[in-house]
């Protein structure tokens, strides 16, 4: 008996897409399989829109070859590359609309981050070496949607020296210019550091290629990282950044939002530590809602690891 003749689809420009949706329709995760089915479509559309070269698609494929070979445990070109994309910061703000409540807005967590940061007293320094920096305060309170104060939130906090550089840029086992605090009982927060300066993301890799190619400056304005939250609540990773930098309106990573900017007083009647220049900034968390981590960043080191 002769074997049946199957059919084979024509396969061109305008069949791969439902092709490939189809052999994928298997997927018995769900949420992977309408995130996958949305990624082919888009891509295609884009390879279409464009009109994809052959060199233009290796090109591609090197480049993000290249930024993966440019991460280390102490470095991630990938969320780098996100950042200055604008995915990141998309990202972030999809995550704030799922909140219950109003809380304080989120920021980029960055490539920076390092967890098990060293944990401080109210009112010590995270810095720990010499900076040539000025000496600030940062201070506020961590209050619920309802301006009830949160006791024992914690409050970790890093930022780049005077030159532009986190502690893992200049050396691989430094810690410094990060820590962790908590809230006391009147959810107030109190810690030293030096006032954040503006700085240029790292160049020397794929990503500041593709900047310095689009022209653009890769400035990021001066700011200070924070991750605060507590069991029960949604955690808010979010920076505050300073007002009078250049590049406040045109930060490269797209971190920079309103409700963030702020300033260094001069003089602080309100401020813990007296006769110091202080930033003062009080956070907002929201009721914890849907589980899973809201960070749109991470620790380098973590993400090798997985």
């Amino acid at each position: 008996m002769a074997t049946p003749t199957k059919t084979i689809r024509a396969i061109d420009e305008h069949t791969i897409t439902g092709a490939t949706i189809e052999q994928m329709s298997t997927t018995s995760n769900p949420r992977m399989k309408h995130v996958m089915e949305a990624l082919v479509r888009h891509l295609h559309d884009f390879a279409r829109e464009v009109d994809l070269t052959p060199k233009e698609w290796i090109d591609g494929i090197a480049f993000l070859t290249a930024v993966g070979q440019k991460c280390t445990p102490n470095r991630q070109e990938f969320i780098l590359l996100s950042d200055t994309l604008g995915l990141s910061s998309l990202v972030n703000s999809l995550h704030d609309k799922r909140g219950l409540e109003d809380s304080t807005k989120s920021s980029l967590l960055g490539p920076f981050y390092r967890q098990k940061s060293p944990v401080l007293k109210a009112g010590e320094s995270i810095s720990t070496t010499a900076h040539k920096g000025q000496d600030v305060t940062l201070y506020g309170r961590v209050l619920d949607s309802k301006g009830a104060p949160v006791e024992n939130a914690s409050v970790e906090i890093w930022q780049p020296d005077e030159n532009g550089d986190y502690d893992l840029q200049r050396e691989a086992d430094l810690v410094d210019l990060r820590g962790t605090f908590h809230t006391d009982a009147d959810g107030r927060y109190c810690a030293r550091s030096v006032a954040p300066t503006g700085y240029m993301i790292p160049m020397d890799g794929p990503v500041g290629d593709m900047i310095r190619a689009q022209g653009r400056h890769g400035y990021r304005p001066a700011h200070i990282h924070f991750l605060v939250g507590k069991p029960g609540y949604r955690e808010v990773v979010t920076a505050l950044y300073l007002g009078n930098d250049v590049h406040i309106d045109s930060d490269t990573v797209f971190g920079v939002t309103e409700s963030l900017v702020t300033a260094v007083k001069q003089h602080d009647p309100e401020s813990p530590i007296p006769n110091l220049p202080a930033i003062q900034f009080n956070f907002t968390l929201a009721a914890a809602g849907e589980a899973g981590m809201g960070r749109v960043g991470a620790d380098p080191a973590q993400i090798v690891k997985k």
